[in-house]
């Protein structure tokens, strides 16, 4: 790791959602379990053994359960995730929580004068759910999974991002906890930030090509330069 590599000045900071700025965990396992058990699979996942269904979407995860719970065809995936995705966009903030520090960082960030966005996999109702209920006017810019836009790691979501808030890309970081982001920081041409308290561990990051790995907010804010 260059613990020196971002030392500088950023004008955006992009955030993935789930196990980076909230910890959605529960509630993910919650509603994926629940929505196997309505079409008669395996719905006991703990959330240990959820934590790797998710980060490449929903299709994905659900995909990856049904294959943990012994298979099923390509068509019932797509019938658990019709039932999956309205039934966790209504019940995504039971258990949810930001993670210590994430509120501050991004005002501070704010203070600063940095633009600061959320880009993530999750379907759109529930980020724009998530972020009115946890983050109030605190984001420029928020983007989930949409139809007819490529999810991440196709560098289509945070080029979006990047028009909305007027930034290029070489003045933006991407923030994240995942092998994901790190491919989708690569592809859109951003710096990236991975941090070790959300869905993956800090070897599976490391194994990944993460440079630079971080475990507390005010790490960001010192690789910014702004602590």
């Amino acid at each position: 790791m260059d613990s020196n590599k971002l030392q500088k000045q950023y004008n955006a900071a992009i955030f993935d959602m789930d196990g980076t700025i909230l910890d959605t965990l529960e509630d993910l396992k919650d509603a994926l379990n629940h929505s196997l058990t309505e079409f008669g699979f395996r719905g006991e996942f703990t959330a240990d053994e959820t934590r790797p269904f998710f980060g490449s979407g929903a299709w994905t995860a659900v995909e990856r359960a049904l294959t943990a719970a012994g298979g099923a065809p390509e068509e019932t995936v797509e019938e658990v995730l019709a039932f999956y995705k309205p039934w966790y966009a209504s019940h995504c903030d039971i258990k949810t929580r930001p993670y210590p520090g994430v509120i501050e960082l991004i005002r501070t960030l704010k203070d600063a004068g940095v633009k600061v966005a959320v880009v993530s996999n999750k379907p759109d109702p529930a980020v724009q759910s998530l972020c009115r209920d946890y983050f109030p006017d605190l984001f420029d810019y928020a983007v989930g999974e949409k139809e007819g836009v490529k999810r991440k790691p196709s560098p289509d979501m945070v080029r979006s991002a990047l028009a909305e808030l007027g930034v290029p890309a070489e003045q933006a970081v991407y923030i994240g906890d995942s092998e994901v982001d790190i491919q989708t920081a690569q592809n859109a041409g951003l710096d990236c930030i991975c941090v070790d308290w959300g869905f993956r561990t800090k070897k599976d990051l490391v194994r990944s090509g993460a440079k630079t790995i971080v475990s507390t907010c005010d790490e960001i804010l010192s690789k910014l330069s702004l602590l």
